[in-house]
């Protein structure tokens, strides 16, 4: 599994281009967070509704199916930046130098091709729904209250192809660190020992006291 990461910066334009898409992948994990935070309203006004009013919010489950892809998918990218997602860490930390990056160089090249057949079929996914000729440009809609399902649709290409892009710099990383055989490559995550995990752990206690106070 994953263990603590960290990415370093410099002045490089690896490091440019991987500070720039870090905001927008933080803008679009902001935006899942939120989705996250609007079905727990939605729950708490559909069961209020419907215990108190015997009226509860017309098409729960169809507005569910909505904010799930944002749930889903808008972090993707901002998690595989930070080095979040699930990872043979027992094995990979073992490793160092170049062969330590040709394996990371290696692993990631074909996640990169399993995301871009990812992309084709949910784009092709996306547009069998979409229609500029039909009512509220869809040729499908939720069972409920109609609502069309190509917007949901439609954010799962958009963030595999951000993800495609965050790969695409992860690679250009590996593939530098492995041709320099850098000790401490930018633009790609870092797997920390303990010590420097308990340093960064102590930094943040720290900086919440000092926030406090």
């Amino acid at each position: 599994m994953a263990g603590s990461t960290s990415v370093l910066e410099d002045g490089s334009t690896l490091s440019r281009l991987d500070r720039a898409l870090y905001r927008l992948e933080g803008i679009m994990a902001l935006i899942s967070g939120l989705a996250v935070f609007s079905l727990m309203v939605l729950a708490v006004i559909s069961v209020s509704g419907r215990n108190f009013f015997n009226a509860p919010i017309p098409g729960y489950v169809d507005w569910i199916e909505q904010v799930m892809p944002l749930i889903a998918f808008m972090g993707v990218a901002y998690t595989q930046r930070d080095g979040g997602h699930i990872r043979m860490d027992m094995l990979v930390g073992r490793l160092h130098g170049r062969v330590l990056w040709a394996a990371e160089l290696v692993t990631t090249v074909f996640v990169l091709l399993l995301v871009v057949l990812l992309i084709w079929g949910s784009w092709a996914h996306f547009l069998r729904s979409f229609d500029l000729a039909a009512p509220m440009w869809s040729r499908d809609s939720s069972m409920d209250i109609a609502l069309p399902l190509w917007p949901a649709k439609l954010i799962v290409p958009v963030a595999f192809s951000v993800l495609a892009l965050r790969l695409v710099l992860q690679i250009w990383g590996y593939a530098r660190a492995l041709a320099r055989n850098d000790r401490r490559p930018v633009a790609v995550p870092l797997i920390e020992d303990v010590a420097a995990q308990a340093m960064h752990e102590t930094e943040v206690l720290l900086d919440d006291d000092a926030g406090q106070s």
